[in-house]
Formats: structure tokens, sequence, C-alpha cells
């Protein structure tokens, strides 16, 4: 399970969340395995005087936090995040600095899902894949 929260300028995402979308989802399916089908993301279109951050930064500058089950080995985890930063770059032409990524695990019993604990899911793909 993983639930993506996207955040950039309303601006720069304008015309683009189709291909960030296929993108996340992508590193998320090559990564961890995750079906192509089970997309949970959410865009937070922000405007420039909503979004402060450093002067180094471009008006390009896209965070992206996913919320996990916890599980994944630490080379899983890093897997994911040179995926997407390799991709957004060449891909979306993202600079490197103008890339945040944040990874936050939780334990499978803090989730609701399908009315469920997520522990108690019967799950189509592995959360503890090393």
């Amino acid at each position: 399970m993983a639930q993506v929260k996207i955040y950039a300028r309303r601006e720069w995402l304008q015309g683009r969340r189709g291909a960030l979308s296929e993108l996340i989802q992508s590193c998320l399916a090559e990564a961890l395995g995750l079906p192509a089908e089970k997309r949970f993301q959410r865009f937070i279109a922000l405007e420039a005087e909503d979004f402060i951050h450093p002067a180094d930064r471009s008006e390009r500058y896209t965070i992206l936090e996913i919320h996990l089950f916890e599980g994944r080995s630490v080379d899983v985890r890093k897997q994911l995040i040179r995926l997407l930063i390799a991709r957004l770059s060449a891909q979306l032409e993202l600079h490197v600095n103008d890339i945040e990524i944040t990874l936050v695990e939780t334990p499978r019993a803090n989730w609701g899902i399908r009315g469920l604990p997520g522990d108690e899911l019967a799950l189509n793909y592995a959360v503890d894949k090393a």
C-alpha cells in the first residue's frame, strides 16, 4: 500500500498531472512491486504565495510524500527514491534540487482500509520485499 501526495505550484502542475501520475506509479510498481491498478495519489496544487521554500528551489519545486506500510528494506526504499529522482529528472526535466521525497512508514495495524485494519487485509503483493 502506498498513498502519495504531490505538492507543487499550480501553474507547474497544469498539464503534467497525467505524466506525473504514470511516472510515480511506474516507480512504485518497479521498486515495491505494487500492482498497476493500486494507484492512490493526491495532487496538491499551491499558489506561489502558499508554497514557501528556499531561494535555491525554482518554480518547479515538487515534493512527494509517500505513506507506506512498514516492512520494506532500506535498499528497497532507496531504490524507490533513486528511481523517482532519475525519472523526474529525465522525463519531466526537473532539476534534482527541485525534487524532494519523503517516505513515511506506518505499521499496517494503523491503517483502516476497506473496513478492516491494514494488518487483517489479504494483499496480492508482498510488503516485506527485500
